[in-house]
Formats: structure tokens, C-alpha cells, sequence
């Protein structure tokens, strides 16, 4: 019995067409489409990690730790539809990190990874550079001057700036109007030399 080359031809179309059916369910699984955090990323603040599949995923498994393992996740892992979302604990400190997953596929096949991402911390203000408050409070002028504070009596400044007062107050104008005082004392002694001077001669001249 002779087989035609047409017969051969279109059984391997036919046994070609059949593997790729078969195959193509084993081949095409469900995979992760992206995460936020993403591989590598670096983020200042982060409350909760989200991972997108291709399909509808379920029984979701999801661990973020630090390095070390120590896990940072808070709660279970929540499944909606092709979205997979996990909480995370207040304050993280800042450092690298892992997210660790792991869901079954809508075919039944499970999928699993690790994404790394660094978290930084939000950025803090340089604090500005304020002149120190003076005395009062308010700040110190740059060409101000500080007035010194009056002698306490019985201090030694007071003592030593007593005598000086008393000698400027004596050898200030007196109070005729200008005159010092030591002057208005010698025109006093003259005056009154001149006068006796002129009673004792007028004594004499009235003696025989």
C-alpha cells in the first residue's frame, strides 16, 4: 500500500497543530506584571506593598523584612482579583528591604519571587542659622552698645568716683554765674584786708 505525499504532509500539519493546543495552557502561566514598590526602587515613606499579576491570583503570601529577616509586614496579605496588597508596620527605619511573595495562579500553578527596594526616609529641613537673643530677649544689634550698669553705693567704683565728683563739683562755677568758687574766697579775703586797712588808718588820723 502506497502512502501519497499529500497523506504525509497533512499528518504532521495535523500532529503539529495538536502539540502546539496541548502545549500552549502549559506555557502561558500567570506572572507578576509589576509592584509598588518596584525592584530597586527607592522610596522616602511607604505604609503598604502592592503586587499586579497577568490573571486572578488567590491564596496570597507576602513577607517584607529587612536584610537580616527581620519582617516588617503587618496583617495578611489581601487578594483582589489580579491586585495583591500588603500592610506594613508604622515607622519603618530607613534601610533595604525585601518583599518575599508567593499566590497560586488561576490555573493552579504558583508563583513566587522576591523584589528588593531601599526605603531612605522623608528628607529633613537644615535648620536656619538665628542670632543668638540679647539680654531682653530680642536679638543683639551688631553696633550696639551696651551701656554700663550704674556703681552700687559702697562699691569700690562708688568710693573712687565720689572724691572726683566733690573735686569737679569745687572747681565748678560758683553761684554767681560762671566764677569758680575759689575765686569769690580770694575777692572775699582782699575785700576785707582792704577794709580793716582803711579803719585803722582813719583810727589813727582822729588820734592828737
Amino acid at each position: 500500500m502506497k502512502t501519497s505525499p499529500g497523506a504525509v504532509v497533512l499528518a504532521l500539519l495535523v500532529t503539529l497543530a495538536l502539540g502546539t493546543a496541548f502545549a500552549s495552557p502549559a506555557v502561558a502561566h500567570d506572572a507578576l506584571r509589576g509592584s509598588d514598590p518596584a525592584k530597586g526602587a527607592k522610596v522616602e515613606s511607604l505604609r503598604e506593598v502592592k503586587l499586579t499579576f497577568t490573571a486572578k491570583v488567590r491564596f496570597p503570601v507576602v513577607v517584607v523584612h529587612t536584610s537580616d529577616g527581620t519582617p516588617w509586614h503587618e496583617g495578611k496579605a489581601v487578594a483582589d482579583g489580579q491586585v495583591v496588597t500588603q500592610r506594613l508596620k508604622d515607622d519603618l527605619p530607613p534601610g533595604g528591604y525585601v518583599i518575599a511573595y508567593r499566590v497560586v495562579s488561576s490555573d493552579g500553578h504558583p508563583i513566587e519571587g522576591e523584589i528588593p527596594f531601599t526605603l531612605t526616609g522623608a528628607k529633613r529641613p537644615s535648620p536656619s542659622a538665628t542670632p543668638s537673643p540679647g539680654p531682653s530677649g530680642s536679638p543683639a544689634s551688631p553696633g550696639a552698645e551696651t551701656a554700663a550698669p550704674p556703681a552700687a553705693e559702697g562699691s569700690p567704683a562708688a568710693v573712687t568716683a565720689a572724691p572726683a565728683a566733690e573735686a569737679k563739683q569745687a572747681d565748678g562755677p560758683g553761684p554767681a554765674g560762671g566764677a569758680p568758687t575759689w575765686m569769690w574766697i580770694a575777692f572775699g579775703g582782699v575785700t576785707g584786708v582792704g577794709i580793716g586797712l582803711f579803719l585803722s588808718m582813719r583810727t589813727r588820723k582822729r588820734q592828737p
